[in-house]
């Protein structure tokens, strides 16, 4: 999208997509902010006050157990948004959401894009395309969770991050990349030192960085290109 007004062209693809007079509605409602690290955006059974459009941040949807171990549901990054949940009219969440790289999103009221939301139209066929975007891949990660190795997870997951931030470096320690897969953190070092001595990964002190995308994505198992598939039909992006 071009210039819109006295707008700046949106940096977050599901407001850039928006056609020209819904953008022009939204825009004087968007809060440019900076997201910092592990920001809680909701928490379980509260209600959405605000959504968020990622430009180079990443937001985890994440799930916890009695137990307290947790497993990532979906990545958030600069193709979506969080709080899609909020215009559904669910007012509750059995998930969380927290910021996973910090960065820059654009921020407004749930309320506010509930009201056009429900106006029909673009927005509505967007955001529907989306949930489906975002069921899919959480369903694409629990097959993979349960049929494919911790390399290949590790491969599909980061190739996601990349991805969602579009970066081939970024802050994770390996504890946070094990509750993001639902794994110890001693499966993450060896899948992440296998992908090391390949030369496909560099990772130290806590920064990932991808040296070989196309060699990552050979590692990685049918469910990264399956997820990406996915949102390229729906809305074009990934």
């Amino acid at each position: 999208m071009s210039n819109i007004g006295n707008f700046a062209p949106p940096e977050n693809h599901l407001l850039a997509v928006l056609p020209a007079e819904v953008y022009e509605r939204l825009a004087p409602h968007l809060k440019r902010v900076s997201l910092t690290n592990y920001q809680s955006i909701y928490d379980v059974d509260e209600p959405v006050s605000y959504v968020y459009f990622p430009h180079d941040s990443l937001i985890s949807l994440v799930n916890s157990m009695e137990d307290g171990s947790t497993i990532e549901v979906s990545l958030v990054g600069r193709e979506g948004m969080a709080g899609i949940l909020a215009i559904l009219g669910g007012t509750t969440k059995s998930h969380r959401a927290y910021v996973q790289i910090p960065g820059q999103a654009m921020r407004m009221s749930a309320v506010t894009l509930k009201a056009e939301f429900d106006r029909g139209g673009p927005l509505q066929s967007i955001l529907l395309r989306y949930c489906q975007a975002l069921f899919s891949q959480a369903a694409q990660a629990i097959a993979c969770n349960r049929f494919h190795s911790t390399e290949q997870r590790l491969a599909r997951w980061l190739l996601l991050v990349r991805d969602c931030v579009q970066s081939d470096t970024f802050l994770l320690t390996q504890e946070f990349i094990g509750e993001m897969l639902g794994v110890p953190r001693s499966s993450v070092t060896v899948a992440a030192g296998n992908l090391s001595q390949a030369g496909i990964i560099h990772y130290a002190r806590g920064q990932v960085t991808i040296l070989d995308g196309e060699a990552l994505e050979t590692c990685s198992c049918e469910c990264y290109n399956a997820i990406r598939s996915e949102f390229a039909h729906l809305l074009g992006t990934l």
